[in-house]
Parts: structure tokens; C-alpha cells; sequence
């Protein structure tokens, strides 16, 4: 806001504006002093530079909460990827796990597969029976 004040009232120093931090009549005081202008003039340039700095900020603000979503989006979609990848190459690994052990150990498993189906059918008529 200094920076705007001296941009518009050149004559303006460091010196004057920190005479009037804290309170707005002295400022508009200190540029009237200054500078010659009309509290009016004063005033409404005042109004323009609170109202456009507070409009600026909510909009870049907005526009930093954006960007920040969009780069957890990007980041949270790049992690889905990745551990669908991982989860595809480990079943891929299982998978050919099992198809070794069923041509390696044939008998094993088809134990195994028929001592499945009986504890499935067991579960299956028990729970018809309720």
C-alpha cells in the first residue's frame, strides 16, 4: 500500500507515511500537507486502493487454493496409478506362482482344490440349513 501511495503522491516519503501508520485521518492529513490534495480526492483513492487490494488478494488467493488442489489431484492420481500397477504386477506374480505349483506339484494341489470344494459345499449346507 505505501508503495501505491508514493506511486500516485511522488512527493510522499518514508518519513510520512510511517508519521501516519495507525490511523487514517492522519494519513489523509500527512498527504494533504503534502501534496495539496482534497481529503475527497484523498479518501476516494483510498477507498480504490482497499477495495482493489482486497479483491486482488481474494482472487489470488483463490487462484493459489486452485493450483494447490490441482497439483494434490495430479500427485493423489499418479499414487493411484502406481499402486495399480503394483497391484496388477503382484497378482501377475501370484498367478504364475500358482500355474508353477500346479504343473510342479500336481497331486498337492489337487488336494488342495478338493479340500476347498468340501469345506465350500460344508459351509454352503450348513448355512441352508438356518
Amino acid at each position: 500500500m505505501k508503495g501505491r501511495l508514493k506511486e500516485h503522491w511522488a512527493q510522499l516519503t518514508e518519513d510520512d507515511l510511517r508519521r501516519a501508520e495507525g490511523s487514517a485521518d492522519r494519513l489523509v492529513g500527512v498527504v494533504q500537507q503534502k501534496t495539496g490534495a482534497t481529503r475527497n480526492e484523498i479518501e476516494r483513492f483510498l477507498d480504490s486502493l482497499f477495495s482493489g487490494g482486497v479483491r486482488d488478494q481474494a482472487s489470488e488467493t483463490v487462484q493459489q487454493y486452485s493450483d494447490a488442489a490441482q497439483r494434490v489431484a495430479a500427485e493423489a492420481s499418479q499414487y493411484a496409478r502406481e499402486q495399480a500397477q503394483r497391484f496388477a504386477s503382484q497378482s501377475s506374480d501370484y498367478s504364475a506362482k500358482l500355474v508353477d505349483r500346479a504343473r510342479t506339484r500336481p497331486g498337492e494341489t489337487l488336494a488342495i482344490a478338493f479340500g476347498l470344494g468340501l469345506a465350500a459345499g460344508a459351509f454352503l449346507f450348513l448355512g441352508r440349513k438356518k
